[in-house]
């Protein structure tokens, strides 16, 4: 996909996408009411949604560019309006289910051709920034008025329908398929480069995303049944904590990469476990509210940081949908994992468990970080060089650095030496060997010792 692509076309896809996993508290803790589901088995939905969405990103990890941006854009919006709304209106779990499996299928379908676009971006981290703040702003606004205008599942699945019917408008400005006489230019056949690197972060990011979303999926359980609270306080928590993590998107889009990647999602990962220890130990509206706010203010930052480095892998945005795939598939284990240790072990021992985790899996997504800013990801691995592009070739690993001279035009700024031929004796009285053409002469000091050039 071009990098003359409208980046604001791309941030409202970005939403489109994205706005399903933002909303699945309410999603969950309305379908269990509504339905008459346990926790778990309303877990099990969002999770098939969520699972959904990931299978449309690994479909179309590297098609976007043969089928058209423009193209699956549509169908995935279009299949996202009817599924949603096949949900909203359903009365009986089976098409409720249907329903969302259809509609996450079309979200990640969205979020896979937004994601492509990104990576192709001069500054694919304040693209991915930009999707995050405006999708916090619309979930944040959702979730004030949701819970204020009915009860029932029917709303929040009806809200998703008609923010992927309000995207579509925006598709007009994204690329469409690749034509006969640019298709080999568009998608050349070529592997993925920084396979190790790559590997390593999306593994990681299921385990990451799936300890985020196992706290998020019961996050509105926490607040009603553990701290008290009721359905239209705990959605103004969700609405002040997602205002707040505006700033903190804000914040990341304004600093960039100027800290580097490392120490954002290092420092935020270990951070955000701190708070899904409070949040999970919450009894009432003022550590809840603590909690949900810090989480919320961290969380879409070290995103921003993860889904920017993602895109730094691989221009053509392979790695970034496939990536995104990963968190997808974390996602989708979030509320199921959530809900079987909350009600196997509580909330606070869940809470415990997923801040250990993340504190683990803080220490590769690290390792990653580094390594894209220049240094060896595994001891012994040639470095990159200060300065060195991404998949540049590099000397191995020990070799002196030798100045950088630039050169302008050779041939007449730098004259060719000539040399004499002579004949000399050593200080041992022997007659050197005949010295080869262009070999260049060395004094009487030379002949017992020299050293390298």
């Amino acid at each position: 996909m071009s990098s003359r692509t409208s980046r604001p076309a791309l941030v409202a896809l970005f939403t489109a996408g994205y706005l399903a996993a933002y909303l699945l508290p309410t999603v969950v803790g309305r379908v269990a009411d509504s339905l008459r589901l346990s926790p778990t088995q309303a877990g099990l939905v969002g999770s098939a949604l969520l699972l959904s969405s990931a299978t449309a990103g690994l479909t179309l990890a590297a098609r976007v560019e043969r089928v058209g941006a423009r193209r699956a854009a549509r169908a995935g919006l279009l299949l996202a309006a009817v599924g949603y709304a096949l949900a909203a209106l359903s009365t009986t779990t089976p098409l409720v289910v249907a329903g969302a499996m259809i509609g996450g299928f079309g979200s990640g379908t969205a979020t896979a051709v937004a994601a492509t676009g990104i990576a192709a971006q001069k500054d694919p981290h304040r693209a991915s920034t930009l999707g995050l703040l405006t999708v916090s702003a619309l979930a944040g606004a959702l979730y004030l008025t949701i819970p204020r205008i009915s009860e029932g599942h029917g709303l929040p699945f009806a809200a998703l329908a008609a923010t992927a019917l309000t995207v579509w408008p925006a598709t007009s400005r994204l690329e469409g398929p690749a034509t006969p006489d640019n298709c080999a230019a568009a998608a050349p056949k070529s592997p993925l480069p920084h396979a190790r690197s790559g590997l390593l972060l999306a593994a990681t990011l299921v385990c990451w995303s799936m300890a985020q979303n196992a706290l998020w999926g019961v996050s509105s359980r926490i607040g009603t049944e553990q701290a008290g609270l009721s359905e239209v306080t705990v959605g103004s928590v969700f609405a002040v904590a997602l205002g707040v993590g505006l700033l903190g998107v804000i914040g990341a889009g304004a600093v960039g990469v100027r800290l580097g990647r490392a120490l954002p999602i290092g420092a935020g990962t270990v951070a955000i476990a701190c708070c899904v220890v409070l949040s999970a130990r919450a009894d009432g509206l003022g550590s809840f509210a603590t909690g949900e706010i810090a989480w919320n203010t961290l969380y879409p930052v070290v995103l921003s940081y993860v889904l920017g480095l993602a895109a730094s892998l691989d221009a053509r945005g392979r790695w970034a949908v496939l990536i995104g795939v990963a968190s997808s598939l974390g996602t989708a284990c979030g509320p199921l994992a959530g809900s079987a240790l909350a009600e196997s072990a509580g909330f606070p021992v869940m809470g415990t468990v997923l801040a250990v985790g993340l504190l683990l899996l803080a220490v590769p997504l690290t390792a990653v970080a580094v390594h894209t800013g220049g240094r060896p990801l595994f001891a012994g691995a040639a470095r990159r060089y200060s300065g060195a592009p991404v998949g540049a070739i590099v000397p191995p690993s020990g070799v002196l650095e030798q100045p950088v001279v630039e050169l302008f035009d050779i041939e007449s700024t730098v004259e060719t030496p000539v040399y004499t031929e002579f004949t000399a004796v050593g200080p041992d009285g022997v007659e050197p060997e005949p010295r080869a053409e262009g070999q260049p002469e060395m004094s009487s000091s030379s002949y017992a010792s020299t050293s390298a050039m």
